[in-house]
């Protein structure tokens, strides 16, 4: 065995506060014991490293429960409640957002309605009164907010602009990164919100374990997020996913055939039509079920082209239209089933429309993790 001195050491101690620090955050609070059987270190060793991480600011001693008798074990935990973050889906009809701990654990969420043709100015505010909403509920001051992850319709590039949104204009070639860092004093990532949706679904949703996804983002308009290896897929331009964009997919218009149904009555507000012809074809009106089924003609076609490129072991079916995964799910399935070589599981999402937020703060929390929990970065100094 090599003689571990000066740097290998010190990388040692490193690699050993990472490992605690991951045991914590699964499972704390643990005492020392119930850490060094998980971290495979001896209670020595494990005593030291905890030491370690209480004077780095990222661990603390758990105070004993009132009422115990004898001299109660140390028990240690992760300070998940050193700073926070906050998940922002931007929708063409509402922004949600949710404030979570550093382990990604949602404390609180707050909805904001804004209409699609809405000036920009107004779409911002309304963000970044969602965002002062969910802090006011937490009772955490805009000091202690580490990051805000922000899922946005449309083509997102690797800078936080948006490229394209056909369904707000007003945010086409934007610099959303830009703004909202005028508005935050912290770090701002961006993203699709599809792809944040598929993430959320493979952390804590219906797809948890599977390592190739397909994500049906389907509502009032259609998208798809990809999962690839157990990883987000972008793409080489962070265009993944955008299938809504080729006619022969037959995806964009798809919406209509609900939002046109001769069952819904006349006066329905058009963001409340669809909803109708679903449960319309629920209860077996006739005419609502003909549209329902069109709009499954459309919708098979791209989902089962990307079935058939990507072969994944779970297609799951989410987005505000997933509420109706009963009138749903059983027929789209047996439209694959006529297309695809290998049929995949299909399933109806378990978030619903959390999923987009959901996903915001597990981006969030991942990069954080990449930031101060990674062998060549630390753990760093707890210094906020």
């Amino acid at each position: 065995m090599a003689d571990l001195r000066g740097g290998d050491l010190s990388r040692l101690r490193q690699l050993n506060s990472l490992t605690a620090i991951r045991a914590l955050r699964r499972a704390g609070p643990l005492t020392l014991s119930a850490l060094a059987e998980r971290t495979g270190l001896s209670r020595p060793s494990m005593k030291e490293v905890a030491g370690e991480l209480m004077d780095l600011g990222w661990v603390e001693e758990v105070p004993p429960s009132p009422g115990s008798m004898g001299r109660p074990a140390r028990r240690y935990r992760f300070r998940a409640d050193s700073g926070y973050l906050v998940g922002v889906d931007v929708g063409g009809h509402n922004i949600r957002a949710a404030l979570s701990d550093l382990d990604g654990e949602i404390l609180a969420e707050t909805r904001q309605p804004v209409l699609p043709d809405a000036p920009l100015e107004e779409r911002l505010a309304a963000i970044e009164r969602a965002v002062s909403g969910c802090l006011s509920l937490g009772r955490v001051a805009v000091s202690d907010l580490w990051t805000i992850a922000v899922g946005t319709i449309g083509i997102i590039d690797i800078e936080g602009r948006v490229i394209y949104s056909a369904a707000v204009p007003s945010w086409r070639d934007l610099d959303l990164a830009g703004r909202l860092r005028e508005m935050f004093p912290c770090q701002v990532l961006i993203e699709n919100d599809s792809r944040l949706a598929a993430m959320a679904e493979t952390r804590r949703g219906v797809a948890q374990g599977a390592k190739d996804v397909v994500f049906l983002h389907v509502g009032r308009r259609m998208g798809a997020g990809l999962i690839i290896g157990g990883r987000v897929h972008r793409g080489f331009g962070a265009a993944a996913g955008e299938i809504s964009m080729l006619p022969e997919a037959r995806w964009f218009d798809a919406p209509e055939h609900l939002n046109s149904c001769a069952a819904v009555p006349g006066g329905t507000p058009p963001e409340d039509a669809a909803g109708y012809t679903l449960a319309a074809a629920r209860n077996g009106d006739p005419v609502a079920l003909e549209a329902v089924g069109r709009f499954l003609d459309d919708l098979a076609v791209g989902a089962a082209a990307m079935v058939l490129v990507l072969d994944p072991q779970v297609v799951v079916l989410g987005g505000g239209f997933s509420r109706s995964a009963d009138v749903l799910l059983g027929p789209l399935r047996e439209r694959l089933e006529r297309r695809c070589m290998r049929m995949p599981e299909v399933r109806a999402s378990t978030l619903g429309d959390e999923c987009v937020v959901a996903g915001a703060i597990d981006y969030a929390v991942d990069h954080l993790d990449e930031q101060l929990f990674t062998p060549e970065s630390g753990p760093l100094p707890l210094t906020r």
